[in-house]
């Protein structure tokens, strides 16, 4: 484990954040470093290069009639912003209690390198075909990905793709997630006058943009939680019954859940638990909001432009062009009279359920419980991996979604950390996994 530990912080070190140009050097070191270490432990690695970021592709075919698991991730971490919040710096990673902190280590390098560790462990041992697919643009919406993918479908041919870039339902119980939301993100741009104006002189007649985005976004979604887009819920598949009593099991704590993120209540949708709106119904929630003066003191001004960004997180059977479509449509609807208003969009992703009973999550399963001594829960995420369902389409093969992580991680936050025990589980759990799929 020393060994493995230390490899990690190594790859924690490298600054590899994808969405910000100055560190691209550094997103590409990243992908050398992993195919120096793949390299050595036998695979033959390519390092795809894309408009974007590169790809890092590698295989180890031990014996061509043996199944093959193919294994994906990504080494492209978020911004550490802000700075000023971490304790440690993002890019030094450090050892406090039994956890690694750094930007990167849960969301996903640790994930990643448990599977090359277990890869590294079995050595000649090794009873199945891996291939890897890490990718350097999975934070900032794998643009570039589904292109490689569609035009190496042949090569990437695996009986079942498995995934680390997740959490586990909490401390020391091990999970299987069978189901992902899928994502529509899009910005409203607004513009009133030519030019900021004095809010004396021209106030009470000119358009404020301000005021135009908080009236839209307030229009987008009801008191009550509800989406208020024409259409949104048209499609969304309801639960089985097995699904219900499975959620059920879980005697999810909402109280504890809303301490652990120091909220007085949990808004949302009327009828539906916290767990059940987090996981398995769909939602509408803006991420930004900008627009007139924000520095210190006062500044009698009426901005030119405002704008904001909102995401919405989609469940099986919503289709994320027709839910684009439709707010679109809707925007255009409500935005109120004098303003300009540009639309962008930001990325989509499809909603994933797979089989929870597959002969491969039965094999997890299996995996989980021995390395953890307790069976897995099965559990659904909130969050979205748009790439999966790519995946599914392009080579028809089942997902294992194995995550190593845990909610309070702070993914995309200040002091994101890894549990080093998770660490440790989540490479016996990969070797259990790869072992199992070598027998018969």
């Amino acid at each position: 484990m020393n060994k493995h530990l230390d490899a990690l912080i190594e790859f924690l070190r490298i600054p590899s954040v994808s969405a910000n140009p100055d560190h691209k050097e550094d997103v590409a070191r990243a992908a050398r470093w992993l195919e120096a270490k793949l390299s050595a432990l036998g695979f033959q690695v390519e390092v795809v290069a894309t408009p974007g970021h590169p790809i890092v592709y590698a295989e180890r075919i031990v014996d061509p009639q043996a199944p093959t698991v193919l294994i994906y991730g990504h080494y492209d971490v978020q911004p550490p912003d802000p700075l000023e919040l971490w304790h440690t710096p993002p890019f030094e990673p450090t050892l406090r209690e039994g956890k690694l902190y750094a930007r990167g280590a849960s969301d996903d390098k640790g994930q990643i390198y448990a599977h090359i560790a277990a890869v590294e462990d079995l050595g000649p041992d090794l009873g199945v075909n891996v291939k890897f697919v890490i990718e350097g643009e999975e934070e900032i919406s794998s643009a570039h990905l589904e292109p490689f993918v569609r035009s190496n479908a042949e090569r990437l041919g695996a009986d079942v793709l498995l995934i680390s870039d997740g959490a586990m339902y909490a401390p020391g119980v091990p999970s299987l997630e069978y189901g992902l939301r899928g994502l529509v993100y899009m910005e409203v741009r607004l513009e009133g006058a030519n030019r900021d104006l004095h809010s004396g002189v021209y106030g009470g007649a000119a358009p404020n943009p301000i005021h135009a985005a908080a009236w839209m976004i307030a229009k987008l979604k009801g008191e009550d939680g509800r989406i208020l887009v024409p259409g949104f819920y048209d499609a969304v598949r309801e639960l089985t019954e097995e699904e219900r009593a499975s959620l059920a099991s879980l005697n999810f704590d909402a109280a504890a859940f809303a301490s652990s993120i120091g909220a007085e209540a949990l808004p949302g949708e009327p009828g539906w638990g916290a767990l059940e709106r987090t996981w398995v119904r769909p939602t509408l929630d803006v991420n930004g909001i900008w627009g007139g003066y924000q520095g210190e003191g006062s500044k009698t001004v009426i901005p030119a432009k405002a704008g904001f960004k909102f995401s919405m997180r989609l469940v099986p059977d919503q289709d994320p062009e027709a839910i684009q479509k439709a707010v679109t449509e809707y925007l255009q609807r409500i935005k109120p009279e004098g303003y300009r208003m540009e639309i962008l969009y930001h990325g989509t992703g499809k909603p994933v359920v797979t089989e929870l009973d597959s002969p491969y999550m039965r094999k997890a399963a299996q995996a989980l419980e021995a390395a953890w001594g307790r069976k897995p829960v099965f559990t659904r995420s909130g969050g979205s991996i748009p790439i999966v369902a790519n995946f599914q389409e392009l080579l028809g093969i089942p997902v294992v979604l194995l995550g190593m992580g845990l909610n309070d991680d702070n993914l995309h936050s200040p002091n994101e950390k890894f549990d080093l025990v998770n660490y440790e589980k989540g490479i016996e759990a990969s070797r259990n996994f790869l072992r199992l799929m070598s027998a018969p």
